[in-house]
């Protein structure tokens, strides 16, 4: 019964290993679900977990809180009637995302009169599109029944963020009817190539098993009942299959995640599933999300170029002086309307021209970038939802108060560059901005037409009247691109933005235009006719715009730095160097992404780039990726929308092209997209793939890769806790690949094939006491004996391989080559399982025929005499396969050793007490166990001397 019992035991542990992960998902799921939220009732507010709200609850979502569930935008705290939402978990973007409220809503008196009113919501059906929504507010109440159209700027997606103010919105999804959760995948249950390779073995291991049981069988003549001997004999060689693998192989991978959350040098790091952390040791591509992950997400201005003179962030001090000298030339030339501040006219007249020429220019260049984009200050308000009216007294307007919020972190840190040089961006709203100049002055411009950022335009523009000269101007700023054919021929623009993307700087064109009264008018009359089309309405509001998109000024090039993480360089050189080929993800723009793929070196200084043409037929797709096939040693970028097309009509051409780079980035990738290229992966290639994120929207790549990475950082916890390992830093995943990753994978290796080879050897001399004894069907070692050899005896000193090592954790980090050899699989595979095969066949013969033919004839000195040689050859064996000893391996042989020459006292059943206290019995036992180790120890000597693995070169 020992073997059953046995089986009991291992599937006991595996069941609580599993529990223990189930138990862990469980908690986090709880810790989610268990947020308050305040929702809004005719008795006033009341706490309600998220798990618990229902479509057409009103829920109140307080600023930097999370939204729980899909919802139409009814109310904010903001005057303006909208509010900014940070989508990074949606969708990957930092771009902060304006929303506006229901109108009908919103011009409420009070938050209480929203259960005065009689109105419904309809919601299209679910969708997965994040980007679009059609629904109607209908207020039937009032007469005629007011029905006002809701469209995505009315809309509140779970997972986002509220940026600004306090937001109430009615629910119209919830669960698994949310766009956050249509667009994650569901989570696969993953098993790491090791066991797949083990249970492959195994197989062959079975198949071994039945053939050997037919041919004692067979040998037997088929005598008498031979099916009973047949089954007899599956269960004495059961011993082939290695019932105690996955319970070693379980233990062993819980030590190492424990080995990983205890390293001083990744602090914080998390295991969360621990059947997989060999994994790490076998990759060959790396997924990684851009925004959070290799950057900061913090934009920095670097540089301002205007065409003959160039500022950087140490010339800061002289633009303000520019800046200074334009203001007070203008106020002079305006007649002197603010002569407090306006210096004496002789002082101006001995200023030199080419100064003013330099203060104008720098002047024009700051204030363009002051006045385009869409950021608006805010500043600590009180009041709720309900209380719109907060008196100006009520806020504190002071520059330390002011916070800046804008659709694009690069657009908040260009004000932020103004407000530092002197020219600040004091309030702004739907129809007109305020600016304070050096001197105080403050500046107000109204607002006529904004243009916003698209993808497929890459500029924003936006048309201004100053309230004090009544002059009308058109600012625009977009990528080189797209600007470069509408600015004045100029001969600097291309080199300086070239110069720039190669700092790894995000550059943007900034352009004006001035405008009379009657072109500004004439326009107005033709965009407003362009908007009110029904058909091709977009393609007409495109062209009336770019009406006004010639010959513009060219005013500047600016420069802006999205931070890298710490050692993110160093870190992507050393996964290169292992043989790790790295793709970036990115919901964020082609621009964007290619400026961090060059400055974080994921592209090195030395190789092109090829940026995939935007395609949308077949024939688009076909003819690019041929130019792209003439390329070589070249890394990619292309956009979703683009890699959409190749996949569906070349998708094995496209990714085996994508394969042979060194390097590719996707632009715009949606959360789907993201899960999709990882199989993709796995699919055409067979080769093991990581995925590393730090935002919901890298949830589906997370579960849908073989090992999955998640980093707790700015964009939530959401990637963390679905990843197998979670981390702090980008730079931990280094020492988590190169270390443990390694460590993990050779151990587990070692503690299979050790484990086989201990079932294999005991099978071989039964095979061979069997056979000497005229093929009959009887035990070799029956009761305990059995059960204290793959337990007491043995069971240490195999477990302790996981501590062993090849080399130390400085030198694999130091020669990340050596993780190349790791993916070539040659620690564990058929080649190194049949050589440990042959060593069992001949450790288990010289073991059996040692005992019987050499020495013995009683059997039960047979028995003490081989099963001793036998437990102090496998003491040997784990002596011989440790790389590095630890302490630990030294005190579990110790231990082994002990227990057994100990129990022998106590086993009269099977030993003579008397016989195995003579020398006899020793010499006899030394010299078997002599011959049965010694020839492999010579082996793996030689072996060293003449062809020595390239761990054992370096640590030489």
């Amino acid at each position: 019964m020992e073997v059953p019992l046995y089986q009991g035991f291992v599937l006991a542990v595996t069941i609580m290993r599993e529990a223990v992960d189930e138990f862990r998902r469980f908690q986090r799921d709880k810790e989610v679900n268990s947020q308050l939220y305040s929702k809004l009732t005719v008795r006033g507010k009341v706490q309600v977990k998220s798990s618990d709200i229902q479509v057409g609850d009103l829920i109140i979502v307080e600023k930097n809180q999370r939204i729980p569930s899909d919802m139409v935008f009814l109310r904010t705290s903001e005057k303006a009637g909208s509010c900014f939402i940070r989508t990074d978990q949606l969708d990957g973007e930092t771009d902060w995302k304006l929303k506006v409220a229901v109108s009908c809503t919103q011009r409420l008196p009070a938050l209480g009169d929203l259960f005065s009113i009689n109105a419904y919501v309809y919601a299209q059906k679910p969708q997965l599109d994040i980007h679009s929504f059609e629904g109607t507010f209908t207020r039937e109440d009032s007469d005629p029944p007011v029905h006002e159209s809701l469209s995505i700027e009315n809309t509140l997606w779970a997972s986002t963020v509220v940026a600004s103010g306090t937001v109430i919105g009615v629910v119209i999804y919830t669960g698994k009817e949310t766009r956050s959760v249509m667009n994650t995948s569901n989570p696969k249950n993953k098993v790491g190539l090791l066991d797949l390779e083990l249970n492959q073995l195994t197989k062959a291991l079975f198949l071994a098993l039945v053939a050997l049981s037919v041919v004692m069988v067979t040998l037997q003549g088929f005598a008498g009942p031979w099916y009973r001997s047949l089954f007899r004999f599956l269960l004495l060689f059961s011993y082939i299959i290695p019932i105690s693998l996955r319970v070693n192989l379980d233990m062993g991978k819980a030590a190492y995640g424990w080995m990983i959350m205890k390293d001083e040098n990744i602090p914080g790091t998390v295991v969360r599933t621990s059947t997989i952390p060999e994994e790490l040791g076998r990759l060959v591509y790396l997924l990684t999300d851009k925004t959070g992950t290799l950057t900061q997400n913090e934009m920095v201005f670097k540089r301002l170029h205007l065409g003959t003179v160039s500022y950087g962030m140490d010339t800061m001090d002289e633009i303000q002086n520019h800046l200074v000298n334009a203001y007070a030339q203008t106020q002079c030339q305006a007649g002197g309307s603010s002569t407090a501040s306006t210096p004496p006219r002789k002082a101006q007249s001995s200023a030199p021209k080419v100064r003013r020429s330099v203060s104008s220019r720098v002047h024009e260049a700051v204030k363009a970038v002051a006045l385009c984009h869409n950021v608006t200050p805010v500043y600590e308000a009180r009041g709720t939802a309900g209380e719109t009216e907060v008196a100006e007294a009520d806020q504190d307007f002071s520059d330390d108060n002011r916070t800046y919020q804008a659709s694009s972190p690069d657009e908040v840190a260009l004000v932020r560059w103004t407000e530092s040089v002197g020219l600040t961006l004091v309030s702004r709203d739907l129809t007109s901005m305020q600016l304070r100049t050096p001197g105080g002055q403050i500046l107000t411009y109204c607002i006529l037409q904004t243009f916003p950022f698209t993808s497929e335009s890459k500029r924003m523009g936006v048309i201004v009247r100053d309230e004090s000269t009544a002059e009308i101007t058109f600012y625009m700023k977009g990528a080189d691109v797209a600007m470069a054919s509408i600015v004045q021929y100029n001969d600097w623009l291309e080199e300086e933005c070239g110069n720039m993307a190669r700092e790894g700087l995000r550059t943007l064109v900034v352009a004006k235009r001035a405008l009379t009264e009657e072109q500004y008018q004439d326009f107005e009359s033709r965009y407003n006719q362009a908007k009110l089309s029904l058909h091709d309405r977009t393609l007409k509001v495109a062209a009336v715009v770019e009406s006004l998109e010639r010959e513009m000024e060219l005013l500047c090039l600016t420069g802006v730095e999205d931070q890298l993480q710490a050692d993110v360089r160093p870190t992507l050189e050393m996964l290169r160097n292992a043989g790790i080929k790295i793709w970036m993800l990115t919901g964020d723009k082609l621009e964007t992404a290619t400026c961090i793929a060059k400055s974080s070196h994921l592209v090195s200084r030395t190789q092109d780039t090829h940026v995939f043409r935007p395609v949308t037929s077949r024939g688009e797709a076909h003819l690019e990726l041929n130019a792209f096939r003439r390329k070589h040693d070249c890394a990619l970028v292309i956009s979703g929308d683009s890699l959409e097309v190749c996949l569906k009509y070349y998708e094995h051409e496209f990714v085996e092209l994508a394969c042979q780079c060194p390097a590719v980035v996707c632009c715009r990738c949606s959360p789907t997209q993201k899960a999709h290229i990882v199989k993709l992966l796995q699919q055409h290639t067979g080769r093991r793939t990581c995925a590393i994120g730090d935002g919901g929207n890298d949830v589906s790549m997370i579960q849908a890769a073989d090992c999955g990475i998640g980093i707790e950082g700015k964009e939530g916890r959401q990637a963390s806790l679905a990843a197998d390992f979670s981390i702090t830093r980008f730079k931990h995943v280094g020492r988590l690949l190169m270390v443990h990753g390694r460590s993990s994978y050779k151990r587990s290796a070692a503690l299979g094939q050790f484990v086989m080879h201990r079932g294999l050897i005991i099978s071989t001399m039964q095979a061979v006491f069997s056979s000497v004894f005229y093929f009959a069907s009887v035990p070799l070692y029956q009761g305990f004996l059995m059960v204290g050899y793959a337990t007491v005896y043995t069971m240490f000193p195999v477990f302790s391989l996981v501590l062993d090592q090849d080399v130390k954790p400085e030198m694999a980090m130091l020669y990340p080559e050596l993780y190349k050899d790791l993916t070539k699989g040659r620690s564990l595979s058929f080649k190194t399982f049949l050589v440990w095969v042959l060593v069992s066949i001949y450790q288990g013969g010289i073991l059996m025929f040692g005992a019987l033919v050499l020495f013995e004839s009683e059997f039960v000195h047979v028995v003490a005499i081989s099963f001793t040689a036998l437990v102090l050859t496998e003491l040997l064996m784990v002596a011989l396969t440790v790389r590095t000893w630890h302490w630990l391996m030294v005190v579990a042989e110790l231990l082994s050793l002990g227990c057994y020459m100990a129990s022998l006292a106590f086993l009269n059943e099977y030993f003579d007490v008397a016989f195995i206290t003579t020398v006899t019995f020793v010499w006899k036992v030394s010299v078997i166990t002599v011959v049965s180790c010694l020839p492999l120890y010579v082996l793996k000597y030689l072996k060293r001397k003449l062809s020595p693995p390239s761990y054992s070169k370096l640590s030489s």
